[in-house]
């Protein structure tokens, strides 16, 4: 009896769901990725950016004058708006127009100065800055510290037609077992280049087919892990750089599920002015995930 019981849970751990439950799963595949649609389209989504300025110590001019430290090329917007400057980990905005422009909804006189980032470990306090249907802030990324920049009418925004992706198919939604780390950090490096130690939760071990894989995932605190990866279909039906994919945590005996239905594009897909992470060589699958959001225009 005792076989017998371990023989079933080894088929619920590698296997996948019913064929009964395939109508609610995708159902709730659906929802999920209309939702993903809607945060894509908010005004802090990513379809909007159409800037991204990294900043050198000393004084940045920024404007649509091709002179301009930070230069934007639209008609719409003043050729000088004002300057950023970077001293060590702060900036303090310059004001140079007599109005339109607001900091955090204040409106600053032309010449006011006003510190608006000040590292502190995170990002948090960075000033957000409007000018009419423009909106920027400050980030972080290592050692560089930029503005990125939106334009809430961007063409990228308005012209959005979706996003292809797979049939859903609930033979992708696969049990795995976490297997605890042997060490406690993941290199992951970005698309600058730059290579940063992130919180390991340990290695998903899975099987399609009956063949193993596993999967190197990240705890970024909540209630679900996150792992980069990409597959045999990236560069081809999918984002060349990977995908991304979220997992809810393992329970007490280390169990939990991958849904590939769910894997997403990172925002690097969408524009050039995303600083996105890349997939690890282990978290390199050399089977096709043939689920989830395949590639998007050019990118």
């Amino acid at each position: 009896m005792k076989q017998l019981v371990a023989l079933l849970s080894l088929v619920i751990i590698s296997g996948t769901v019913s064929a009964q439950n395939s109508q609610e799963h995708k159902k709730s595949v659906e929802e999920w990725h209309q939702k993903r649609i809607d945060n894509l389209k908010e005004e802090d989504g990513w379809l909007n950016l159409e800037g991204l300025f990294w900043l050198h110590q000393g004084v940045n001019t920024f404007g649509s004058d091709a002179s301009s430290d930070c230069y934007y090329n639209n008609p719409n917007f003043p050729t000088y708006l004002g300057d950023f400057i970077l001293k060590g980990d702060s900036v303090v905005w310059v004001n140079q127009i007599e109005k339109g422009a607001l900091v955090n909804k204040t409106a600053y006189s032309k010449g006011k100065t006003v510190t608006v980032f000040k590292w502190d470990g995170t990002n948090e306090q960075a000033a957000v800055f409007n000018f009419n249907r423009f909106k920027w802030v400050v980030i972080k990324r290592e050692d560089k510290i930029g503005i990125r920049f939106r334009n809430l009418d961007a063409t990228t925004l308005t012209g959005f037609k979706g996003i292809e992706r797979f049939p859903v198919d609930a033979k992708w939604k696969i049990k795995a077992v976490l297997e605890k780390p042997q060490e406690n950090f993941l290199m992951i490096t970005n698309v600058l280049g730059q290579t940063t130690a992130q919180k390991k939760a340990g290695t998903l071990k899975f099987e399609v087919e009956g063949k193993p894989y596993s999967l190197d995932v990240i705890d970024e605190g909540g209630v679900r892990y996150f792992i980069t990866f990409a597959d045999a279909t990236s560069g081809k039906t999918t984002y060349g750089a990977g995908r991304f994919i979220e997992v809810t945590k393992a329970d007490a005996d280390g169990i939990t599920v991958i849904d590939f239905n769910l894997a997403y594009n990172p925002p690097c897909a969408f524009t050039a002015f995303a600083t996105c992470p890349l997939p690890p060589a282990q978290n390199r699958l050399s089977i096709a995930i043939t689920a989830g959001e395949k590639n998007y225009g050019h990118h």
